[in-house]
């Protein structure tokens, strides 16, 4: 088929979408809204871990008639937030299974006034035993959840682990943990509801899947879908952290607008939106490796437990991500990978960037380094003698076809962080300085899309469509809150019909509006969407080929004529394009095995780092992070995405760190729950590589997850290359680089790594 005219979108810079609205302030976010007759809506909630509620007492110091209260009592339709197992409720109904429990609404037309509403009632519970910890739920001393405490498990086998350890040379062994991590979005969750006895109800929120809110609030409130309508308003930011949690606040403010037959606002404050809402969940990893003399893998065992707090929620696909990612960018002959995520009376741990992965891949990647020292290599060489290469089978068996080579990618990231030479000058310089200095890297890969069977259950489906003025609109339930969905996407249909950028336009996401193109995560938005986004416009140029309006080639002026002509003559112009699934993509879900992703990228990050022996503290001073990640659609987002990703790693290796007491989180403010700021980052180094994706649009991958996967693992290597101590569990704070030393100092025969043979 002739193409058209080109239009050179894909790879370009183009102006985004809603910048224009965002950086002078016409861009409408919810809390911007307002409403006739709109009242303000807040959450009483738990201080108990666990009990059972006794009773709810309301202080005669307030008129609570002039309030809206609603409870249990008052859904109309299941008490249950749907998403997997619908085991979490909407509003505490008796029991009590984590501090913040929501247990009764308010609403009000002064914010003041709600405040103190708040305050003035009090839920008196009888305390149960609370589990706080993995281990404590492992014991089943007390069971919280189902029968045994275990939301999920997994099982990866690969050939004969057990008839391994006898062959090895070597047999290391560790143990790795990864703390929980709060999103730290700039905009707070946020929704508004509105009933109408002809429409239904209407939710107008700050989230990123608008059709996980819409099947939560069918049955929760017991109505037809068509009467159930979600819309996007403009977000700031989310991290996943507005995936499943946004649905929670919706069913909140929707049953206090039922109650009132008044638009209902809730808007959470920082303090509440940390404390109550989902986070990282925290992990345990325990690898025991086989090795032979020259450093090559034989096989292993890996233990992978995460913790899912109270309820399930997304713990079991978050477990999934992190189990398959467990092997790393490694060939394995053999290799068993067992993983649960368990339950604790803490709030539901729940979606954030890297999904799992990040946990697993930092407890493998420090593994690596253990193994190297064990066999006596370098931590470069014990990476070459094991990566995976085009034509080996990953742990559940797939086929890598990428032509992929990691070595010379390893080569081009050490070269261009000049990686030998720094770190022998540091090693010679930093036994007369009390400012260490220490370099280490990370190798990695991530899958994108949904794992598994995820896409074909999805079965998403995109819309395109020409306007009566000849412009195309891009219909997709796909999110935009800062990472470029409206951009890249527009970017693809342009491209993919040859007309300018400006002529693309995305219809904000209205679950009366848009199709369900699947949820806003899993890196699968440039590479699933956009595939299928390509499609439709080929579908829709087809329309107008086969109605003899459009010949090839064709200039964009003659496609928007066409397409105005058509639309005058016929009415709507409108292609529909729905997911297939790759031919020769497949998975066993009971076997756990075969294709787990249509495509992975691959990575390699570099830290250089600095420890302050005075402060004990820690500092990253430079960071290179190679990806190859098919092709690039848009360089400048693509970089602020890389960016922003090891930013967060490492926030998530040296200063976030969650405090809990008793399941709740006690440092739920920005003055002591610590992130990085611009003056904490180093020089980022951002390069590309780009090999193609026959699945992805014009080749693209997904890019969002990977490069929070890399980052805490390079920069612990590099405090371990300039203190010379093991740290296994991030973050590292100040005071565990002085236990660390103080113990070394205390005890300086290090305790043994492996077993030889």
């Amino acid at each position: 088929m002739a193409q058209p005219s080109k239009i050179n979108v894909v790879g370009a810079n183009v102006p985004r979408k809603e910048g224009r609205a965002k950086v002078t302030g016409a861009a409408i976010y919810v809390d911007d809204m307002r409403l006739s007759g709109m009242l303000h809506g807040a959450t009483v909630r738990s201080k108990t871990s666990r009990g059972t509620i006794r009773e709810i007492t309301f202080s005669p110091e307030i008129d609570w008639s002039e309030f809206i209260v609603a409870t249990a009592k008052d859904i109309p339709g299941k008490n249950c937030i749907a998403l997997i197992l619908d085991d979490q409720p909407c509003l505490a109904d008796g029991v009590i299974n984590h501090p913040e429990e929501p247990v009764v609404l308010l609403a009000h037309a002064d914010k003041h006034a709600l405040a103190r509403a708040v305050e003035a009632v009090q839920i008196h519970c009888d305390p149960l035993p609370a589990i706080h910890s993995m281990e404590e739920s492992e014991q089943k001393s007390q069971i919280i959840w189902g029968t045994d405490n275990v939301f999920k498990t997994f099982l990866i086998e690969k050939g004969d682990v057990d008839s391994l350890w006898a062959k090895a040379d070597h047999i290391v062994e560790g143990e790795y943990f990864t703390g929980a991590q709060e999103q730290l979005y700039i905009e707070n969750n946020g929704m508004i509801a509105v009933v109408s006895p002809e429409a239904g109800i209407t939710v107008w929120g700050s989230l990123q899947c608008p059709f996980y809110v819409h099947k939560a609030l069918v049955k929760l409130l017991g109505l037809p879908e068509e009467k159930i309508r979600v819309v996007q308003m403009e977000t700031g930011g989310a991290f996943g952290g507005k995936e499943e949690y946004p649905s929670m606040l919706a069913a909140h403010a929707a049953l206090l607008a039922m109650k009132a037959r008044r638009p209902v606002k809730m808007i959470y404050d920082r303090l509440e939106d940390m404390v109550a809402t989902t986070k990282r969940h925290p992990s345990r990893t325990r690898l025991r490796t086989a090795v032979s003399k020259d450093g090559k893998i034989l096989g292993g065992e890996i233990d992978f437990t995460i913790d899912g707090g109270a309820y399930a929620t997304l713990s079991s696909v978050v477990l999934s991500r992190g189990t398959i990612h467990a092997a790393g960018p490694y060939l394995w002959p053999t290799i068993r990978v067992r993983s649960k995520a368990v339950a604790t009376n803490a709030p539901p741990y729940g979606a954030f960037r890297g999904f799992g992965a990040p946990q697993s891949l930092f407890a493998l990647e420090r593994h690596m380094e253990k193994i190297a020292t064990v066999v006596g290599l370098t931590s470069v060489e014990i990476r070459r003698r094991n990566f995976l290469h085009q034509g080996d089978t990953t742990a559940t068996e797939q086929l890598v076809k990428d032509p992929v080579d990691l070595s010379a990618m390893l080569d081009k990231a050490l070269s261009h962080a000049n990686y030998y030479a720094r770190k022998e000058k540091f090693a010679r310089e930093n036994s007369s300085s009390s400012a260490k200095r220490g370099i280490g890297f990370a190798t990695f890969l991530h899958g994108a899309g949904f794992t598994g069977s995820g896409e074909r259950y999805l079965a998403s489906v995109v819309g395109v469509e020409a306007t009566a003025d000849g412009e195309v609109r891009i219909l997709v339930s796909s999110t935009e809150f800062g990472q470029g969905t409206n951009t890249v996407l527009c970017q693809v249909a342009a491209e993919t019909l040859g007309v300018p950028y400006e002529r693309v336009s995305i219809a904000q996401p209205d679950t009366t509006n848009v199709p369900n193109s699947g949820p806003t995560v899993a890196s699968r938005t440039a590479m699933v969407i956009g595939n299928l986004v390509s499609s439709a416009a080929n579908g829709l140029k087809q329309t107008l080929q086969l109605d003899g309006g459009l010949n090839e080639p064709y200039s964009p002026e003659e496609f928007i004529a066409a397409c105005r002509n058509y639309v005058a003559a016929k009415g709507q112009l409108r292609s529909i394009a729905r997911y297939n699934a790759p031919e020769g993509i497949f998975w066993d879900d009971t076997k756990y095995r075969g294709e787990a992703y249509a495509a992975y990228t691959w990575a390699v990050y570099v830290a250089e780092v600095s420890v302050d022996l005075p402060t004990y503290s820690a500092k990253v001073e430079n960071f290179v992070a190679l990806q190859e990640v098919g092709r690039v659609i848009h360089p400048l987002l693509a970089r602020g995405q890389i960016i922003g990703g090891v930013a967060q790693g490492i926030g998530f290796a040296l200063y976030e760190k969650v405090l809990y007491r008793d399941g709740r989180m006690i440092n739920g403010q920005m003055t002591n729950y610590i992130m990085p700021a611009s003056c904490d980052l180093p020089p980022i180094h951002v390069l590309f590589e780009e090999m193609g994706n026959p699945h992805g649009a014009f080749g693209a991958k997904g890019i969002g997850e990977l490069p929070m996967d890399g980052p805490a693992p390079a920069i612990v290597n590099a405090i371990v290359d300039a203190l010379g101590v093991d740290f296994n569990s991030i973050p590292v704070l100040p005071e565990d680089i002085f236990e660390a030393l103080h113990s070394r100092e205390c005890d300086p025969e290090p305790e043994p790594t492996g077993a030889s043979r």
